[in-house]
């Protein structure tokens, strides 16, 4: 069963859902595998610290954080990863790893990459490492009314600029008074 919050939240709602238990799943990429469905379905929920504040990060499983574009677009100078323990308890009867993609259950805002909105079901971790739901993304979009982000995520199979590949940094974080190289 999921995280009783979340139940009680989709059942509300009179949405439709579906509750599958599997082996157990610590990435979003395993819960793929276990209930045999494209990783752009399942949802991998991502913990931040945005300007002091936790916020959610949703994104398809086989999606990764380009952090300088993410700090770009939520025009901020402070963005990391949450540490498990400083939010572990915001999350109550879900495991660490296994939070639901819905932070307005709990106190959080929830910023979600544009590809994962494309998608027309999606899969998540329940609360537990060995329960999903799947239910329709759009149903997911009304439920959470996440701020969706069209940039500050790669998809699989992305090539690093060339700039990036070779060590350097962006151009467009160079000061005025650094040089820069030419093509750059």
């Amino acid at each position: 069963m999921p995280a009783q919050q979340l139940k009680d939240f989709l059942d509300e709602a009179a949405v439709e859902y579906m509750c599958l238990s599997h082996p157990p799943a610590f990435t979003a990429q395993e819960l793929a595998h276990h209930v045999k469905i494209a990783g752009d379905r399942v949802v991998k929920t991502v913990i931040i610290e945005l300007d002091g504040k936790m916020a959610m990060l949703v994104m398809p499983a086989t999606w990764r954080i380009r952090w300088d574009r993410l700090s770009r677009i939520l025009d901020t100078d402070f963005i990391d990863l949450a540490d498990e323990q400083e939010f572990k308890d915001r999350f109550p009867n879900c495991e660490v790893g296994a939070m639901p993609p819905f932070g307005n259950l709990f106190g959080m805002s929830v910023y979600c990459s544009e590809a994962m909105t494309e998608q027309p079901e999606l899969a998540f971790a329940a609360g537990s490492h060995t329960e999903s739901v799947h239910m329709k993304t759009s149903d997911f979009l009304t439920l959470v009314q996440p701020m969706v982000l069209n940039q500050g995520f790669n998809k699989p199979g992305t090539k690093k600029p060339a700039w990036l590949a070779k060590g350097r940094r962006h151009p467009e974080d160079l000061r005025p008074s650094e040089p820069t190289v030419a093509g750059y």
